[in-house]
């Protein structure tokens, strides 16, 4: 840092959550500034009074560190904003997601089970969304593949960390919600979501 900017820790902490695309860590921003963790914690508490109100971005703890976004007031209008929706999720992965985020590492054949139905094209598709992660093997025959949760989840979700995932009747509402308004704007009554590939998959599968 430049001795001009060696007095204003918040405002550089700021710019570097401005330019980021990902949450930064305490130890990431103490290396990138040069102090210790103490101080750029002192830093970042200050900077985060000024987000309090009356702004429109705020800071977010997510993902195990610190993100600038914007204020969720005034979603609707970023997404007007946005030249295309991001792309949601099915039906399938959405559900499959919620089995994988609350039974932890699991394997294929236990989500199977638990959906009755095939799922190796919807963890594939949560795995290429970098949602869900393959965690290793289970000790057991045939050592097949776990899989767990990622730091995207967190982010998809707005969860500091997995402590913070709400009860299982809570999260199945956020999924509800998720699919029925995939743009942030709400979804005129009656209206279904039309089927994805990987429902469309499924339901063949299962025929």
């Amino acid at each position: 840092m430049t001795e001009s900017s060696l007095d204003r820790l918040p405002e550089a902490i700021e710019c570097l959550l401005f330019a980021a695309t990902e949450p930064l860590t305490l130890e990431r921003l103490a290396k990138v500034l040069e102090r210790d963790e103490a101080e750029v914690y002192r830093a970042m508490v200050e900077l985060r009074l000024r987000y309090t109100s009356g702004r429109g971005m705020q800071i977010r703890q997510v993902a195990g560190g610190f993100q600038l976004v914007t204020h969720p007031d005034f979603g609707e209008i970023v997404t007007r904003l946005l030249s295309a929706p991001p792309g949601r999720l099915s039906r399938a992965a959405l559900e499959t997601l919620s089995i994988i985020a609350y039974q932890q590492p699991i394997t294929l054949p236990e989500i199977e089970s638990i959906r009755g139905v095939n799922a190796s094209g919807v963890v594939k598709t949560l795995v290429d969304r970098g949602l869900v992660r393959e965690a290793g093997k289970k000790e057991s025959a045939g050592r097949p593949m776990l899989y767990a949760t990622t730091d995207e989840f967190l982010m998809y979700f707005g969860l500091k960390d997995l402590s913070q995932l709400p009860d299982l009747d809570t999260f199945a509402a956020t999924l509800s919600e998720e699919l029925s308004n995939p743009s942030g704007t709400p979804s005129q009554e009656g209206e279904e979501a039309p089927a994805s590939d990987d429902d469309r998959q499924e339901t063949s599968e299962a025929a």
